[in-house]
């Protein structure tokens, strides 16, 4: 390996969110090509280290308030130091063995998994646990998901690369679909599939001359049927305009919900990590969790107008007092771990379908009406006043104008079902006439 190509790393306090008890977590810090992976840094007992800065300074560094003097430890202080010490050390180790670094290859190596990575079950629960470590427990649920669905399937612990073909795969999605999953869970599995077989070929973890199995010519991952439901602004006032009890979780969620709608569709998780330091004036601004984790260069920054009615939502349910640090919204609290979050934020998720499902009813909307309905009934209504794709785009945080092109597809469904009323609707008469003429 070029030494100006190598990695470096580091053990560290990871300070960007604050546990419980003002403690932070203590991690390996991996830098490789404009790129930073963390790695939670566990004791002998497998349980996560975490601690304030002044101990950390103190147990790890050995050199408090930043002096170079050092402190007498006790004798279990001592202990962790040099546990965490010999994490470093192997990571230099792992690192230094490798003949070409990618973290593929580093990762097994590092945490010992090197021995199961030519099964492509412990390769895709390999992979939710490091996705884990990052905290995207979102993508971690769907490679374990995925995992466990082939292990169901196969009713075996191990699967060797090599049996995964054509003739696998086909079967496998024939028995999902005999399970009654829909070609969305299919594809979402298969793709996760894909990803670690892909990783796997690069390591050499596949024998030479075993045909790719995914492609064209080969197995084609099933894709959803991209049917999108839009309100229209007349349905939007109805639930604007319904008289929930004052204070009731009904209007809680509903509220939520129109806020989603009126802020560019904001979805939850956004909306959930909202804080009063991302309002300036009347405009928020802010930059999406999925767009500032794959975007690290330079993340698009979302602005949102907050107009009368989005104001009169943030005055009834925003938590007091504004502090730049507070969450807008008590979703989320200080101190939540990643799982929290995303559990957090899958429960209020479910709330506010559960209870929009109960409003639109009583408005007399037909149909499921869930936070996703309000971010593509946002942007349906944009495109169908005559907003461009751009200013769409750059609405709802994409990064591309084909993410936006591909959304938007199917916003015209029904009027496409009007126009074909009107074809099919003509004056056979007239046009008896228009052919002899």
């Amino acid at each position: 390996m070029k030494a100006d190509n190598a990695p470096s790393f580091s053990i560290f306090l990871d300070q960007r969110k604050a546990l419980k008890n003002n403690l932070y977590p203590v991690k390996l810090r991996v830098y490789y090509e404009r790129k930073y992976k963390y790695y939670s840094v566990t004791d002998r007992s497998k349980k996560r280290i975490s601690m304030s800065e002044p101990d950390f300074n103190r147990i790890v560094k050995n050199t408090p308030d930043g002096t170079s003097k050092s402190v007498r430890l006790s004798r279990d202080e001592t202990e962790i130091r040099l546990h965490i010490h010999s994490l470093e050390a192997k990571a230099m180790k792992v690192i230094q063995s490798l003949p070409v670094f990618t973290w593929e290859s580093f990762e097994p190596a590092y945490f010992g998994l090197n021995k199961v990575r030519t099964d492509i079950l412990s390769s895709l629960r390999m992979t939710a646990d490091s996705l884990r470590e990052e905290g995207r427990i979102g993508s971690s649920q769907g490679f374990l998901c995925a995992a466990n669905s082939l292990e169901l399937f196969t009713e075996k612990k191990i699967i060797p690369f090599d049996l995964v073909t054509v003739p696998f795969l086909k079967k496998y999605e024939q028995w999902m679909q005999g399970k009654g999953r829909t070609d969305t869970t299919i594809g979402i599995y298969l793709r996760n599939v894909r990803i670690v077989y892909r990783r796997a070929r690069l390591d050499g973890k596949i024998k030479e001359g075993i045909l790719y199995p995914f492609g064209m010519y080969q197995y084609e991952i099933p894709t959803g049927a991209n049917t999108k439901k839009a309100l229209t602004h007349a349905d939007i006032k109805k639930i604007a305009d319904y008289q929930a009890v004052p204070g009731s979780l009904e209007e809680k969620y509903r509220d939520y919900w129109m806020f989603s709608f009126l802020c560019n569709g904001i979805n939850v998780k956004d909306l959930a990590n909202l804080k009063y330091k991302n309002i300036d004036g009347d405009v928020i601004r802010f930059q999406r969790a999925k767009t500032l984790r794959k975007t690290r260069k330079k993340p698009r920054l979302i602005e949102l107008v907050i107009t009368r009615q989005v104001g009169r939502i943030i005055d009834r349910w925003a938590n007091k007092p504004a502090a730049p640090e507070t969450y807008l919204f008590p979703i989320l609290a200080p101190g939540m771990d990643p799982v929290e979050e995303y559990k957090r934020i899958q429960h209020i998720t479910q709330q506010i379908n559960r209870h929009m499902k109960q409003t639109a009813g009583k408005v007399g909307i037909p149909g499921k009406v869930t936070t996703y309905t309000a971010r593509h009934s946002f942007a349906t209504i944009m495109k169908r006043s005559g907003a461009s794709t751009e200013l769409i785009s750059e609405a709802l945080g994409h990064t591309n104008l084909q993410t936006t092109d591909n959304y938007l597809a199917s916003f015209e469904m029904e009027v496409k079902r009007h126009w074909a009323q009107i074809i099919s609707n003509y004056d056979s008469n007239e046009n008896d006439k228009a052919e002899k003429g």
